[in-house]
């Protein structure tokens, strides 16, 4: 299992409809502990969502398998140029890779601005956003995987089973929900609001997808469907207002009662005619409350009004919306009709390695972190030899500053200062002139020392990338990932770190 030629499988979120139905697939989930401020705990979904991060680009490849064409989920056509993509990182999460078309955002600044506020954000209504990768010409948003479909799939292509009436009242609430909670942290605008846009999770909740919370380029447009779905007055200005958005959910309301995409023009006409039941969706037949549906209808044309003054807020639709709930007790996979895929036990770990391992190996199997420091201390920057050849015109002022900024991280590794090694070796990697898989091992180190699991795989992976065959990396992987509590893909690692070794042994290629 390595960084750079693992197959990986996973499901995500689509935007456009894909015609696959699968069943989520089992994994071990590790603990993340989540570092956003101010947001409220009962936001979160169990505490599970990790913070947001940078991804590099090789990551987010391995994930998706190279971005392969069979990971494809999501192609939104000319308009909306952008495809997204199911991916499964190296810690076995699950994820949606968004990738934009090359200088859709020509400033990067501004795009890991855009990302970092969107990646703020932590709701239990929202798809979470956990990262971004911003590489040369390549910007790509990464996001939670949700298994269960979208709304637009559930309700305008599966003849055989419909969602009922509690169920879509549930998801027109948990969407406004979703929207009162981004306008209260700052975050009003949310660029062409669809039955696409809303997913649901492995519970069968419904779910509001974090890609909207982002145009599809710095200055592109903000709607990419049908111009009769679009706010009057985006047509008039292109501009996006918070209004704006509340007539878009004036339009997932209308999906939501009739079943079917009905021009906002042409469902005020049936509005005014008061003939609600022969607006009403027939897979339903007749099992809705006439009261409910009335006070639904009477909101969508409240959104859908022509003036944006006339329009309610997110406040007034969570207000109205909320005392229609019902089946408060019924979970949304029971009523969705879906089965809920419980976690299965863990396979068996496989056997120990059967080769002799070096001082590295033992270290690393005993989970014995002061002895691998001594050995990362001890061995230096040797098996960094040949991985950077540099011009004399290299040899500038910014790269005396960055090697000692690699000498200070490495008089704080050896006095065991992790966090200002942490410090001090990032400002060296930042720089991106010289590569070193040493300082990635020695980082990944001090992010266990530290308590940062997941920040130790991410190094060790780098390191392996940097240097596909180095024993070291896959050991710290190994370490880690028995950390993050997976055992068996910790066994596996330490196996193949253990195989490197012994064709060094043997005279064949290795560290």
């Amino acid at each position: 299992m390595g960084c750079c030629g693992s197959s990986l499988r996973a499901e995500t979120h689509p935007e456009k409809q894909t015609n696959h139905h699968q069943s989520r697939p089992t994994e071990q989930r590790p603990s993340f502990s989540l570092q956003v401020a101010a947001t409220p705990l009962d936001s979160v979904i169990g505490g599970e969502v990790p913070p947001f991060a940078e991804f590099s680009l090789s990551e987010l490849k391995a994930a998706t398998n190279g971005f392969g064409a069979e990971n494809i989920v999501s192609e939104s056509g000319d308009k909306a140029p952008n495809l997204v993509y199911k991916g499964r990182l190296q810690n076995r999460r699950w994820i949606a890779v968004k990738k934009f078309t090359k200088m859709a955002w020509p400033d990067p600044k501004q795009f890991v601005e855009d990302a970092r506020g969107v990646g703020k954000l932590r709701h239990r209504r929202l798809v979470n956003l956990i990262g971004y990768c911003c590489e040369g010409d390549e910007r790509l948003l990464v996001a939670e995987y949700m298994p269960n479909d979208t709304l637009a799939k559930h309700l305008f292509h599966w003849e055989s089973q419909t969602i009922e009436w509690a169920m879509r009242l549930r998801v027109a609430y948990y969407i406004a929900e979703a929207l009162e909670y981004g306008s209260n942290e700052g975050r009003p605008l949310y660029h062409d609001l669809n039955a696409y846009r809303v997913l649901f999770d492995e519970d069968g909740d419904p779910r509001l997808s974090c890609f909207g919370l982002m145009k599809n380029s710095r200055d592109g447009k903000s709607y990419s469907t049908n111009l009769a779905y679009t706010p009057p007055e985006y047509l008039r200005n292109g501009r996006v207002t918070p209004e704006s958005v509340i007539f878009s959910f004036g339009t997932v309301l209308l999906d939501l009662l009739s079943g079917k995409r009905i021009p906002p023009s042409h469902a005020l006409d049936m509005i005014r005619s008061r003939n609600i039941l022969q607006f009403m969706d027939s897979h339903l037949e007749g099992n809705f409350s006439t009261e409910e549906a009335t006070a639904l209808v009477d909101l969508a044309s409240q959104c859908l009004q022509y003036e944006p003054r006339d329009r309610p807020n997110t406040k007034n639709l969570v207000s109205i919306i909320a005392p229609l709930q019902t089946k408060l007790e019924v979970p949304s996979y029971v009523m969705l009709g879906i089965q809920k895929h419980e976690e299965a036990p863990p396979p068996p770990a496989p056997s120990p390695p059967q080769l002799r391992l070096s001082p590295m190996g033992e270290a690393c199997s005993r989970m014995d972190l002061t002895a691998i420091h001594q050995i990362l201390v001890k061995t230096h920057y040797r098996d960094d030899e040949g991985t950077n050849e540099l011009s004399f015109q290299e040899w500038t002022q910014q790269m005396r500053d960055m090697l000692d900024a690699r000498k200070r991280g490495d008089y704080a590794f050896r006095d065991k200062d992790f966090k200002a090694a942490i410090e001090c070796y990032t400002q060296f990697l930042d720089v991106g002139t010289m590569v070193s898989p040493t300082v990635h091992a020695r980082r990944s180190l001090c992010h266990l020392m530290c308590d940062q699991p997941d920040a130790a795989l991410r190094d060790a992976m780098q390191a392996q990338c940097v240097y596909p065959d180095w024993p070291t990396a896959f050991y710290m992987q190994a370490v880690a990932l028995a950390k993050l509590n997976m055992q068996a893909d910790s066994l596996d690692m330490l196996n193949e770190a253990a195989e490197l070794e012994n064709k060094k042994q043997k005279g064949g290629k290795g560290s």
